[in-house]
């Protein structure tokens, strides 16, 4: 008999999402000091726009 409430929920942006959060959390405690805005960035894999 199959049972409809058996499913596998898959959302590949939600797990990358939890997947960075996760980077965060772990670089966060990994250290006495905050995070600068670019370690964050690079933790999260993003670039600053440049100026001018």
């Amino acid at each position: 008999m199959h049972d409809q409430f058996d499913v596998t929920l898959e959302d590949q942006d939600l797990l990358r999402e939890v997947e960075l959060t996760t980077n965060l959390i772990i670089a966060a405690s990994e250290t006495d000091e905050h995070l600068s805005l670019d370690e964050i960035d690079a933790i999260l894999g993003v670039a600053r726009p440049s100026a001018g």
